[in-house]
């Protein structure tokens, strides 16, 4: 037998299952047990749990310990990203990120998450002339990383991230770290303000990133209805030209656009009709964001 019939005969198999146990856990809303894996997939058991171990090894699913059960590591939401980061976003969310910053007059980002960080991928500023003072006190480049925690795009994505997903991204207390002395200690505390954020559709953060500034961020989303990325603006918390619900509405009626153009869906319930549509706003900034 050659070299590559015996790949295809002996390995093939194992990575087909590895890839579908991903599919299949990717398409949950939660953690999900091996024994329903192995049931729902035609796996054998005890194959089920030596593919499971690899990948919790490799970091592509996380184990929960009080549900005996299995979901998505940040391996897996690191290539996601990394995927994100190529042209077809991009190119779809640019001009829809140029609208919102000519109607808001404000600076704006689309950013996405990288395993417990926001990443800025775009960045807009609104027209020449058009923008106020506190645009040009931002500080902002394309790549910036920031904690998601405490930004108002990476919340709207953590928003809904299952259980397992948090856990690992957030595996203990030192791993929620502040700016500004300000946000969530525990993710206790976290869970309660992403659950708020989820049934309302959008995110907002004041004074978590930078002193003296406030941040909204609403997500868009894909077919299977989870979130590919963010659409942000910051601005001066005594300062703007528009209230915060108008920046909201923006924000969102442009995020539904880039979920469009995805060919993605809203999440059902409360908030799917609403703010659950857009992008997750980035605000990439060396010192500012959102």
């Amino acid at each position: 037998m050659s070299e590559h019939e015996t790949t295809s005969s002996s390995t093939s198999p194992a990575v087909g299952r590895a890839l579908d146990i991903l599919l299949h856990l990717a398409s949950r809303s939660g953690p999900v047990q091996a024994g329903a894996l192995a049931r729902d997939l035609c796996i054998p058991r005890s194959s089920a749990y030596h593919i499971l171990s690899v990948l919790v090894d490799r970091g592509f699913v996380s184990y929960v310990p009080k549900e005996q059960a299995y979901g998505l590591g940040v391996s897996s939401f690191e290539i996601g990203s990394a995927y994100l980061r190529h042209e077809p976003l991009e190119r779809l969310a640019r001009p829809i990120l140029r609208s919102v910053a000519h109607r808001l007059g404000q600076t704006v980002h689309l950013g996405i998450l990288y395993g417990a960080e926001t990443v800025y991928l775009l960045k807009e500023r609104p027209p020449t002339g058009q923008g106020s003072d506190v645009d040009v006190a931002l500080v902002t480049d394309i790549g910036v990383r920031l904690p998601a925690h405490l930004t108002a795009s990476g919340r709207s994505i953590l928003a809904h991230a299952g259980e397992a997903q948090l856990r690992a991204l957030f595996p203990r207390p030192g791993s929620l770290v502040t700016r500004t002395g300000k946000g969530p200690r525990s993710l206790s505390e976290l869970r309660t303000l992403l659950e708020r954020d989820r049934e309302r559709g959008w995110s907002e953060e004041i004074e978590l990133v930078s002193e003296g500034l406030r941040s909204i961020g609403v997500a868009a989303f894909d077919h299977n209805e989870r979130p590919v990325a963010a659409f942000s603006s910051t601005w001066s918390r005594h300062y703007s030209r528009h209230d915060a619900d108008h920046v909201r509405e923006v924000l969102q009626q442009e995020a539904a656009r880039l979920t469009a153009a995805v060919s993605g869906r809203a999440p059902s319930g409360p908030a799917g009709g609403r703010g659950a549509q857009g992008p997750v706003l980035g605000d990439g900034s060396s010192t500012h964001a959102a």
